[in-house]
């Protein structure tokens, strides 16, 4: 006598796993999904870092313009010229201060709702700047 179940029953493998159908597709998608949460992430800090650069780099050319300005060295009021300076860089300029031959800016942009802000201080050497 065999302890087996009977030849005339046939018990199949597949047929004790059988919950586990689909789950690599769940998985696939649960993985494709997350992904594209994260790129999207990193794009939004990406263009943020991206706007804050081109944001100091408006900046920096509005305090210079409105240092020469200041100084005489080229015609105009320091404050105006630093406004089209800033402008011109698609920023908004948001405070302009006057210390002698030193002009401090602020210049300002939106981006996804958040204001962005960078100052720059520019003057003549030796005029002692921080």
């Amino acid at each position: 006598m065999t302890s087996g179940p009977p030849s005339s029953e046939v018990v199949r493998i597949d047929d004790f796993g059988g919950g586990d159908r689909g789950a690599g597709s769940v998985l696939i998608l649960a993985i494709g999904a997350a992904t594209v949460v994260v790129m999207t992430l990193l794009l939004v800090l990406y263009t943020g870092l991206a706007v804050r650069q081109s944001l100091a780099g408006a900046a920096d050319a509005s305090a210079l313009a409105a240092a020469d300005a200041a100084s005489g060295l080229t015609a105009g009021y320091p404050c105006e010229t630093a406004d089209r300076i800033a402008r011109a860089n698609g920023a908004a300029l948001s405070s302009c201060t006057i210390d002698g031959l030193v002009v401090t800016v602020i210049a300002s942009r939106i981006i996804l709702g958040i204001v962005v802000a960078a100052t720059a201080t520019a003057g003549p050497p030796g005029s002692g700047m921080n």
